[in-house]
């Protein structure tokens, strides 16, 4: 392994199956301990703990945890996130006082935006400039997966899924007010050029054409619904 390995107690039930393996670990300190030192023992890299505030509404819990984790050899711990999207927004999380800060879907509709926190600035990117990170993303998956069929359509899957995140980032130049916050779902919109019209489309049979600009024709009755499954997809 090469990075820090990370325990997520989320509030997603699907993280447990159902069967208190979520942020329900927060309220089971015999288990939770058991895989923190666990997993401390085994891995030869630092072992970073996600929680949440707490499991019941107005019930916090992570204050109480927080020294108890590093006793049992948590590296550094996240207590959530913020939601961060712009630099205001990193800037308005380490104000409180915190040692950092965690990026988590806000890289997957802005991989630009550690450029932004570290400039700081709005990066009005173009179209062609975010085709080229597509361009990139893709050239690593054949890489890794294979170029064959088999390769390339793995290589597509994950495009896709992240497609559907990236299409709901609204260029700078587009932005009646900054920043852009990250649970707003823009309205439909016409770009500064087509493609830039495209990749703003909530239509996985756009997300497709993009796809088959980096890496040709889908095959015969190609089907893609993101696993998120979000109602607003066609």
């Amino acid at each position: 392994m090469s990075g820090p390995v990370w325990v997520l107690p989320s509030r997603a039930p699907a993280a447990g199956l159902c069967q208190g393996g979520g942020c329900a670990l927060m309220s089971r300190s015999t288990k939770f301990q058991q895989i923190v030192r666990g997993m401390n023992q085994v891995l030869d890299v630092p072992l970073t703990v996600k929680i949440r505030t707490g499991v019941q509404e107005r019930v916090n819990l992570a204050h109480r945890l927080l020294p108890e984790l590093r006793d049992w050899g948590a590296a550094l711990v996240t207590v959530g996130n913020g939601d961060i999207l712009s630099y205001e927004d990193a800037n308005r999380a380490l104000q409180t006082g915190v040692a950092g800060i965690m990026i988590a879907r806000g890289a997957l509709l802005k991989p630009w935006l550690f450029t932004e926190i570290r400039e700081q600035r709005h990066w009005d990117i173009s179209s062609s400039e975010r085709l080229d990170i597509l361009r990139d993303f893709t050239h690593y998956g054949l890489e890794h997966w294979g170029s064959d069929t088999q390769g390339v359509e793995k290589t597509r899957r994950f495009l896709l899924e992240w497609l559907s995140f990236l299409c709901r980032y609204v260029p700078v130049g587009l932005l009646e007010r900054l920043p852009q916050r990250i649970n707003e779902r823009p309205p439909y919109y016409l770009g500064r050029d087509y493609l830039e019209t495209l990749m703003a489309s909530q239509k996985a049979a756009d997300w497709i054409r993009i796809s088959e600009l980096l890496l040709g024709p889908v095959p015969p009755g190609f089907i893609f619904l993101p696993k998120h499954k979000a109602n607003a997809y066609k």
